[in-house]
């Protein structure tokens, strides 16, 4: 299982994953710039997403959406913020509507990805930044820390 750490903070309103994976640098970041290989890995198993839009570029925007195991759908969209390929990149994470428009009911998060070689692997590292407590205690009672566990821990068979 690549993930190997996932922590939350209250006071610093942050969510943490590390993992580690068994591919180049090079290689996990194909998995987020290719929009047909972040399809098989972002969302649980249970919750496959399907990419609509995908522009990994500052100032870039990924739409997505979930389909649930009843057919129901879960839309989001990343505004991309800053790019360091293959190492880094910075977005922002919001829930969304059927056309994409942001649900401003629940909230939007920064998040910055990195990526290091380590022994002979990848060391990922994935936090995740909300404005306030609210927004940060929504997603974990969403268990967004399991999501995100299923969610990461299907790339290694991506990239074998």
């Amino acid at each position: 299982m690549p993930v190997t750490d996932i922590t939350h903070d209250l006071e610093t309103l942050t969510l943490t994953i590390t993992a580690h994976f068994t591919a180049p640098v090079e290689r996990i970041w194909q998995v987020y710039a290719d929009p047909r290989q972040l399809e098989q890995v972002w969302g649980p198993p249970e919750y496959p997403a399907t990419v609509v839009d995908h522009s990994l570029t500052p100032g870039g925007r990924v739409t997505y959406f979930m389909t649930g195991p009843e057919g129901d759908r879960f839309y989001g969209y990343w505004n991309v913020l800053d790019v360091d390929a293959p190492h880094s990149f910075t977005y922002e994470d919001g829930f969304a509507h059927e056309d994409f428009s942001p649900h401003t009911e629940l909230p939007v998060s920064r998040c910055v990805s990195t990526f290091t070689p380590q022994g002979g692997g990848t060391r990922a590292v994935y936090v995740t930044s909300y404005t306030n407590r609210e927004g940060l205690q929504t997603v974990l009672d969403m268990e967004v820390e399991e999501g995100s566990r299923s969610s990461i821990d299907q790339i290694d068979a991506l990239v074998l």
